[in-house]
């Protein structure tokens, strides 16, 4: 009928500026190619960095349909987002949920606070402060106020393991909320970091192997940092490890 369903490569935006190589932007092409007469809108997709599921609609009713759906869904306490991310590191527990407040920080400083947690059904985590100098920090236990003023929103994510081998897992994530980076972070507060985050991955620490968490003021954003085996067995040099894709896909989604 109406839908279409894509899988987005990691590294393509949803939405960006005049000019850019989007998926906004391929959408008259993609439309042309497959001759449809209507335009499509993006129902869900996931963030630049991620990979997987794009659901379009071609009918604006069916588009506001879904979105409230996907809305409805979490607010009943349902999880209609699957992702799958691999690790580095194997968590403690096999299946368990992460909460925490999260925020927007300017780096070097802790004045900032974005709101952008409000991108709809394009995933609600396309905000992502890309050219800013602000990343997103955890606040352990944000206060009544700051989640009032909506400075801090409360999240929430699913995970189970579904395998391991080597130091690294296959987890299974079921975010409740919808928050830039989201999942990134949460991964972080498991002590494992997905693979390919350059962005969070430097907050885990080791010390004798056995790994802690570091504040985000004393843990620059760098390249993620991976043992000589782990790369030997993805076959990479270190020079090539930054541009190791993030491995966090949107794997399934439920419809009504």
């Amino acid at each position: 009928g109406a839908l279409l369903a894509l899988n987005k490569p990691s590294g393509l935006p949803v939405l960006g500026q005049p000019g850019e190589l989007t998926l906004e932007a391929l959408l008259p092409v993609l439309r042309r190619r497959l001759d449809l007469p209507a335009e499509f809108h993006v129902v869900k997709a996931p963030a630049r960095q991620c990979s997987g599921l794009v659901l379009l609609s071609s009918c604006y009713h069916t588009t506001k349909k879904l979105q409230q759906f996907f809305t409805k869904a979490r607010q009943r306490g349902q999880y209609p987002a699957t992702y799958c991310a691999v690790t580095v590191g194997v968590p403690a527990e096999a299946e368990g949920e992460i909460r925490t407040g999260l925020r927007w920080q300017q780096q070097g400083d802790t004045a900032m606070v974005r709101e952008c947690w409000g991108a709809g059904g394009v995933g609600g985590a396309l905000g992502s402060a890309e050219g800013c100098a602000s990343q997103v920090v955890p606040v352990p236990a944000p206060g009544r106020h700051s989640l009032a003023r909506k400075e801090v929103k409360s999240t929430l994510t699913r995970y189970r393991v579904l395998g391991a081998r080597g130091g690294c897992a296959l987890l299974q994530l079921q975010p409740k909320t919808a928050f830039p980076e989201q999942l990134q972070v949460h991964l972080t507060l498991l002590l494992c970091p997905a693979l390919g985050d350059h962005e969070h991955s430097s907050r885990v620490g080791s010390v004798l192997g056995v790994p802690f968490l570091l504040t985000p003021e004393a843990a620059p954003v760098r390249t993620q940092v991976l043992d000589e085996e782990l790369l030997s067995r993805l076959g990479l040099s270190p020079q090539q490890l930054r541009h190791l894709p993030l491995h966090i896909h949107l794997q399934e989604l439920v419809l009504p």
